[in-house]
């Protein structure tokens, strides 16, 4: 049982036990609240209740469904592949693992079906998975095929060896061709589906950026990261007033585009398998390169 302190009072009560529950999803949460696994003062009450001073919350969490890959035979672009390493290309709107709500049609399903025995480090639902791209975030991504090859890799990035490079479009002009970024990131207190830079606290995260095309009100970029934060281009760049076209969670107008309008175009790693260096380039997918056209 939970009790509400007086400075939570009018916290919505899902907000309420994401903070008090973070091992569980808010997706979970919610879904517990309005099965009535979750009572307030032993009445069930809407995921948007504004809870009260002394208010008492019970949960009464359900069974949790373990996650785990699941072949499934789904198209894949190989741009790289060797005895250690594999490189994808992703494309927008493929989830990278399965997570709340999300289990079929995944990248690590597609992954199993076409080399069956990848690294385990991750665990069952994140076979191979030594780093992710945001759902809508489209482009290359790193597999690895053998624990030896996921540990080698996650050492690389943990050393910042291992070289990013996304293409953003962005709304707004720049006075300059390069720009740094090193605001802390942590998870928005208010609105738990958002990152946020504004608060002066968080995790260390870098990102650099280069004007590579200048539009009438907008930017095509070339952005560098030394970490790798969860959404971390997409805040950054619209904590400085440059939203990612496309990206209305953090304050882009709506766009056509379907998607927001970002692509990790480039990875560069020392591969496990034969100690080279190795670079792979993932080109703009079509409905990008369409957009840049009519940003003309």
């Amino acid at each position: 049982m939970l009790c509400v302190e007086s400075a939570e009072a009018g916290k919505r009560l899902d907000h309420f036990l994401q903070d008090k529950l973070p091992q569980f999803s808010r997706s979970r949460l919610q879904s517990w609240i309005k099965s009535g696994r979750v009572l307030v003062n032993d009445a069930a009450e809407k995921t948007s209740y504004a809870l009260h001073a002394a208010d008492t919350v019970t949960v009464q969490p359900a069974d949790l469904v373990p996650l785990k890959a699941e072949a499934e035979d789904i198209a894949l672009d190989i741009l790289y592949e060797d005895a250690s390493v594999v490189a994808v290309n992703k494309p927008a709107g493929m989830v990278v693992h399965a997570g709340a709500g999300q289990h079929s049609g995944t990248l690590t399903n597609a992954l199993v079906h076409r080399f069956g025995q990848l690294s385990a480090l991750g665990g069952d639902e994140r076979p191979g998975i030594v780093h992710r791209l945001d759902r809508y975030t489209s482009g290359v991504i790193l597999v690895a095929r053998t624990d030896a090859a996921h540990q080698h890799l996650a050492a690389q990035f943990s050393s910042r060896t291992i070289e990013k490079v996304y293409l953003a479009l962005v709304h707004g002009s720049f006075a300059t061709d390069r720009g740094h970024i090193d605001t802390p990131i942590v998870r928005d207190p208010v609105r738990r589906v958002r990152m946020t830079a504004k608060l002066g606290r968080g995790r260390t995260a870098i990102t650099d950026y280069q004007v590579l095309r200048r539009f009438k009100d907008r930017a095509l970029l070339e952005v560098k990261i030394g970490t790798g934060r969860t959404h971390q281009i997409r805040v950054h760049l619209a904590s400085i007033g440059h939203p990612v076209v496309g990206d209305t969670l953090y304050g882009a107008p709506k766009s056509a585009l379907g998607r927001y309008f970002l692509h990790a175009h480039r990875i560069a790693f020392t591969s496990p398998a034969s100690g080279e260096r190795v670079t792979v380039v993932s080109p703009l997918a079509a409905e990008l390169e369409a957009e840049l056209q009519r940003a003309l």
